[in-house]
């Protein structure tokens, strides 16, 4: 394990600690940003409490984070997301992570995805493989055909507003199941070969900064709609990289016959 694996695991810790403590308090405060998602004091302290480990322990990189936006060098950079699913999050659902990862000159080098109150973690770093608590090493599904694939996706809603319904309409009456198991939670179940292709039409790069190293060290596939492997088009799609293909062209056509 690298030492920016070790890192990024002990950021992770101390992620935890603070958001189960704050998971289900009396007294959070929820606030409503400019885009009108929630964010709560737990968002902010925790980008906060990272970003001052950080500055200890690598205080030549920069940081993009979800509630204080971008600082420093852009060679060495760590993306945090202090809560992803801060809706599920301020109802009590468990299903919400933090999200850490560096990348070198735009080249993901580790990642960490905890969910403390799902008692998961995951984590991935460059030619090491992906690795759960849960299980040692996992790997995405063989699933070859798209009738027999599993599919999930966040607020279906979202595809419509971003001129995306046709596509994900297409796409969900040819897989097998689809469900809305969200956010952070639809990639990893990608990584871990329980689903076969989750899509997002809505994401900012420290949503999937460490999406994307994990699911490609498991097996899998990651890039935007179009088949570009970035996290800064707006959108995300993963897969078992056998159905990779098959989906973009899919999008891209319904995409093109849009109007």
């Amino acid at each position: 394990m690298s030492p920016d694996l070790e890192l990024s695991l002990h950021l992770a810790d101390l992620a935890d600690s603070l958001t189960m403590q704050r998971f289900g308090a009396a007294d959070l405060r929820i606030d409503t940003k400019s885009d009108s998602s929630p964010v709560t004091d737990a968002d902010v302290r925790v980008e906060e409490m990272l970003r001052e480990a950080l500055k200890r322990e690598r205080p030549g990189h920069g940081v993009a984070g979800e509630e204080l936006g971008d600082t420093g060098d852009d060679e060495w950079r760590w993306y945090v997301d202090p809560i992803d699913g801060t809706k599920n999050y301020v109802r009590g659902v468990p299903v919400w992570a933090t999200l850490i990862a560096l990348r070198h000159e735009a080249e993901p080098v580790c990642a960490v995805v905890s969910a403390p109150a799902l008692h998961r973690r995951w984590w991935a770093e460059q030619r090491g493989g992906t690795h759960t608590s849960h299980r040692a090493a996992v790997h995405v599904s063989q699933v070859r055909a798209l009738d027999s694939a599993h599919l999930s996706c966040t607020d279906p809603r979202d595809f419509a507003a971003r001129g995306h319904a046709a596509g994900y309409l297409e796409l969900s009456a040819r897989c097998r199941q689809v469900r809305a198991f969200g956010d952070f939670w639809s990639h990893m179940l990608v990584a871990e070969g329980a689903i076969d292709i989750g899509i997002e039409p809505v994401v900012a790069p420290w949503d999937i900064a460490a999406v994307q190293l994990i699911v490609e060290e498991a097996g899998g596939r990651f890039s935007d709609f179009q088949g570009r492997r970035r996290i800064d088009s707006g959108n995300v799609l993963t897969t078992n990289s056998l159905l990779h293909d098959e989906v973009t062209a899919m999008l891209a056509a319904a995409d093109g016959a849009r109007p």
